[in-house]
């Protein structure tokens, strides 16, 4: 059987509970050899990062230093331009070959806005995509990605055989946690601990990130 690689991209600004219970998920029902949170570097569909891309690198290897089969790939932050998810995905079929399995993760919403992505018809001619749901979702995916859905949805985990060219729907344990939030948080000298792990908060706190302007 080939390997198995899943590909978690974000901001991470900061990774906190809700991206690494998602990635634990993923590993788990998809029966993954290892699943790979990507910071991105300059993110062409969100504002600038509070935190340094370095700072956001270090984050996301606190937080899965203890976390068998949760690694952390830095190949956007070594690029210089905007990071398409596209050209991540060409670089690791590069660097892995034709025969790994790879599965791109994305959330419900991010699934629906595909069609504005750099590229994107050409994603899953390189990956399968995993759709995390949540049981509130409600937001309904434009016609161009319902047929395609109709075509290349796989109806359980367990049939995401190939190496790319698959869609597979996944529901998500609902955590009600976001960067954003956690920012706030801390711009209001609220604390947000439990919502992120204890190593991500203490490098937080040690330098002085999302502090009050």
């Amino acid at each position: 059987m080939s390997r198995r690689i899943g590909l978690f991209g974000g901001t991470f600004d900061p990774i906190h509970n809700g991206h690494l219970r998602s990635a634990l998920e993923v590993h788990e029902w998809l029966g993954l050899d290892e699943l790979r949170l990507i910071p991105s570097a300059r993110p062409p569909h969100r504002e600038v990062p509070g935190a340094t891309a370095q700072q956001r690198l270090e984050m996301a290897r606190l937080a899965v230093q203890h976390a068998d089969g949760l690694v952390v790939d830095d190949r956007e932050l070594r690029r210089e331009r905007p990071s398409y998810t596209v050209d991540t995905l060409e670089s690791l079929r590069t660097e892995l070959g034709d025969d790994v399995a790879l599965f791109m993760v994305v959330g419900w919403d991010a699934f629906c806005g595909l069609p504005s992505w750099h590229r994107w018809t050409e994603l899953l001619e390189l990956a399968s995509i995993v759709v995390l749901q949540r049981p509130d979702y409600d937001l309904d995916a434009p016609e161009v990605l319902k047929d395609l859905m109709a075509g290349r949805s796989v109806n359980d985990a367990s049939e995401a055989t190939a190496c790319h060219g698959q869609i597979v729907g996944l529901t998500q344990t609902p955590l009600a946690i976001s960067a954003s939030h956690i920012r706030g948080l801390i711009a209001e000298n609220r604390s947000p601990r439990f919502l992120l792990p204890g190593s991500v908060l203490g490098y937080i706190e040690t330098n002085g990130l999302y502090q009050p302007t």
